[in-house]
């Protein structure tokens, strides 16, 4: 629907259940004239208040007259008592005529008071359509309209501060910016092949080149955002890695703070991934509990290990448990096995894109040796660098002060020390960029303008025909637009709004 079918939509904005007050929304041309014929006012009516104003009235069924102002209607039974908000065009989350009635959460009284308002004119709205609606209006952009979905889904302060840096424009102005400046250069050199002829350039080329450089740039570290900016939405992926009885399945229960996995002696107890969410400082960690790696004939089993491998090498985050029970030679190796499917066997030339690892010397209470654990600790980082050794005991109520190497926490301090290192250090990841794509549209979107500029400079470069290299450009400006809306089709914003709830 558009603001151009004139209807007038009504919808819930709030769930019913439980609760004080529900939130009805109506907006478009009749709003205030079907709110009139609804709600009967103390004093005066909607179609007379000014925008942003609040006022008292009574829902009556059926409706009474508008003039009528009595209460003494022996035809009508009250419904309800409301409060209704105000807001005139364009001066509303739509850009239309709107109001808000607070009504108390009863689905009886909802549903009623809905139906009323169908009755005198109004129609159920479509999932997303008021925000669809401001979009079309011209309120936000089309990146700003689904920020205003995740916002609404985010489950963490961190997911909560992308939306809201998306919703007030983030990367959207530079963007549009961008844009212009390409659609600028592009027009120029379009010109010239009206004077082919007399050979003249309107576009100066290493202006040009300078601004698909930088913009190669941009789009490309904006795409490559995107996994970051993914996973503080939707929760960081943190892979629980180790060899059979390491104390993985303990360590979930015990981050999780219930009994989420079966903890058994038997080696091969956990065959299949086993996920958990819990938030530390604002950020959403998803944990997922692995299967023992080791060599194993049994099939089932081996397909267990086959999805931890997968689980490790697709997670931003993993926790290799190494059991102190165990020599250092199998030590070393399953910290070198899990280190090469997280990274690529070179894991510093790749260290840029990497997860973060954390190794975890797990049943410190079995260890009385503290120079093996130093010799270990340096083992690590001569085989993964600066990554962060921390020695722990998921034995319930252990904790060791004994002596500066072989120094242990309990189980709760260890599990909080973990957490907070995780949150720091996304947090930290987080901080160290001034944008953050984490729409997967997006995503696409910014990759294949990187692509379409790239064949653009190479063009410019081996000195094509002007007309080969503005088809590119060209490409690049409409994959652009479609990030923030400037070009769109019904296909895509029935698709992006379908995914809102009903009532935004």
């Amino acid at each position: 629907m558009t603001p151009s079918e004139n209807t007038t939509i009504c919808a819930p904005a709030t769930p019913v259940g439980a609760g004080a007050v529900s939130l009805l929304r109506v907006s478009g041309p009749l709003a205030l004239s079907v709110c009139d014929r609804v709600v009967r006012f103390k004093k005066g009516n909607a179609s007379d208040a000014p925008g942003y104003s609040l006022h008292f009235g009574s829902v009556f069924e059926p409706p009474c007259p508008a003039s009528d102002h009595s209460r003494e209607n022996a035809d009508a039974s009250l419904v309800d008592e409301v409060l209704v908000s105000v807001f005139r065009a364009p001066h509303s989350y739509t850009g239309e005529d709107m109001v808000e009635i607070s009504c108390h959460a009863s689905a009886y009284v909802v549903e009623r008071i809905l139906s009323l308002l169908c009755r005198e004119g109004a129609v159920p709205a479509e999932p997303g359509e008021f925000t669809r609606r401001a979009f079309l209006s011209g309120k936000m952009d089309l990146s700003q309209a689904e920020a205003v979905a995740d916002l609404i889904a985010s489950s963490s302060r961190s997911a909560h501060d992308l939306a809201i840096r998306q919703m007030k424009g983030g990367y959207s102005e530079e963007l549009k910016k961008m844009r212009e400046q390409l659609l600028h250069i592009v027009s120029l050199m379009e010109l010239e092949l009206d004077f082919s002829e007399e050979e003249v350039e309107f576009a100066d080329r290493s202006e040009l080149r300078s601004l698909l450089d930088e913009a190669i740039e941009r789009t490309s570290a904006l795409s490559a955002s995107f996994r970051l900016g993914n996973a503080l939405k939707s929760g960081i992926p943190t892979a629980i890695a180790g060899a059979p009885n390491s104390g993985k399945s303990t360590l979930l229960n015990a981050l999780c703070g219930q009994d989420r996995a079966i903890v058994s002696d038997i080696e091969g107890t956990t065959r299949d991934t086993i996920e958990e969410t819990c938030t530390a400082d604002g950020i959403l960690l998803r944990f997922i509990d692995t299967a023992g790696l080791r060599e194993s004939s049994d099939t089932i089993e081996r397909l267990g290990i086959e999805r931890s491998y997968r689980a490790i090498e697709q997670s931003s985050a993993v926790l290799v448990l190494l059991d102190l029970s165990r020599s250092d030679r199998e030590l070393i190796g399953s910290a070198r096995d899990i280190l090469a499917h997280s990274c690529g066997e070179d894991s510093r030339d790749q260290r840029s894109t990497a997860p973060f690892l954390v190794f975890l010397l797990n049943k410190a209470d079995l260890e009385k040796n503290p120079a093996r654990i130093e010799s270990l600790r340096t083992q690590l980082n001569e085989l993964s660098g600066e990554t962060p050794v921390m020695v722990i005991s998921l034995k319930s109520g252990s904790a060791s002060e004994a002596s500066d190497s072989s120094r242990y926490a309990s189980r709760e301090a260890s599990v909080a020390a973990l957490k907070t290192l995780l949150a720091k250090h996304f947090l930290s990841l987080a901080q160290s960029h001034d944008t953050l794509v984490s729409n997967l549209r997006h995503a696409e979107a910014l990759r294949s303008t990187a692509d379409a500029l790239l064949r653009a400079r190479e063009a410019l470069s081996q000195g094509l025909p002007t007309d080969l290299c503005c088809q590119d450009i060209r490409e690049a400006l409409h994959h652009l637009g479609s990030i923030t809306g400037e070009i769109s089709s019904q296909d895509v914003l029935t698709n992006i709004f379908s995914r809102f709830c009903i009532g935004k």
